[in-house]
């Protein structure tokens, strides 16, 4: 069990949330090489006020750069988690990662591919349906450089979003709370109000929290299912990735060199692209990885108990 992997460790309550503080520390940390630049370029260009909005504040500077700044403080959180679970909890990457005896980069692989067609294939529909919408956006050489730092930093970034939440959290929540169905609630939906401060929610509502709520959702799910995160971090990354490298707007968190520029003007988003991916896209995902891995036991696997494998409680099951 996915969860249990934690009391092979050191996992007093406690630890977490100096593991938490030491994470932030360094998370702050690695935005400080951006907090500078854009500092000093508003002043080399005169200019006496500070944007308050990520987007303006990532506007200030040329955008690869830009990219690779801001994803330093997911490199630089996901080091500290790192060794903030070896040397504090005394757990490996591996036990953070999965139950197998090593880590299923084939199931990395598959989800990675499988979800990078299913998401590009949706925004290339977009770009069909509504082609005014778009203008073409590609220069070959920044895109060069953008795809070297996508394809390194991206899944740097989703990586220490899947290790924190799906990982860290879902596996100290559940040694707490002595159940599974709490830590996914409680990690979906701090991940998904998280993004509030995305540009996103600010152009196209709130109702889009309900898409990354879902996404949390969805992604804890399969960790629970699979007894891994080799999956969340395959789709993560794929997710993430394709949409830098294919699609951008002024008005989203990742203003890249992309093939196509979203040029429309942002309104509040309906059904289709909200409830569509969360109650139609991801069930079937589910059912489709569900069948390849041969889930099963899904009440257990979702609303079961954590117990201790050394407790008497666990003895006492063994032995029955």
């Amino acid at each position: 069990m996915y969860i249990a992997q934690a009391f092979k460790g050191l996992h007093e309550w406690w630890r977490y949330l100096v593991g938490l503080i030491f994470v932030f520390i360094a998370i702050v940390i690695g935005q400080l090489p951006l907090t500078v630049a854009v500092v000093m370029k508003m002043a080399m260009g005169g200019e006496s006020e500070i944007a308050l909005t990520q987007s303006e504040i990532l506007g200030v500077l040329e955008p690869n750069f830009s990219l690779f700044l801001m994803l330093l403080s997911f490199a630089a959180g996901l080091g500290a988690l790192l060794l903030i679970v070896k040397f504090l909890h005394n757990l490996s990457i591996k036990q953070l990662t999965t139950t197998r005896p090593k880590i299923d980069w084939k199931r990395v692989g598959f989800i990675f591919v499988l979800w990078g067609l299913i998401s590009s294939g949706f925004i290339l529909m977009e770009y069909w349906m509504t082609p005014e919408d778009y203008v073409w956006n590609f220069e070959p050489m920044r895109f060069i450089i953008l795809f070297l730092i996508a394809i390194i930093m991206i899944p740097l970034q989703t990586s220490f979003e899947e290790y924190l939440f799906r990982g860290y959290l879902m596996q100290g929540m559940g040694v707490i709370f002595k159940n599974k169905w709490l830590p996914l609630l409680i990690t979906s939906a701090v991940f998904g109000l998280l993004h509030i401060a995305n540009p996103e929610v600010e152009k196209l509502g709130y109702t889009i929290l309900v898409f990354y709520i879902g996404t949390g959702m969805f992604l804890g799910i399969i960790t629970l299912m699979d007894d891994g995160l080799e999956l969340a971090l395959g789709f993560h990354a794929a997710n993430n990735l394709f949409t830098a490298l294919l699609v951008t707007a002024d008005w989203t968190a990742f203003q890249t060199y992309s093939v196509l520029k979203d040029v429309s003007e942002p309104d509040k988003m309906g059904i289709f692209e909200i409830f569509v991916p969360v109650f139609v896209v991801f069930p079937i995902l589910l059912f489709i990885l569900s069948k390849k891995y041969g889930w099963s036991n899904w009440k257990d696997k979702l609303f079961g108990k954590v117990v201790d494998p050394n407790s008497q409680d666990a003895i006492d099951t063994i032995g029955q």
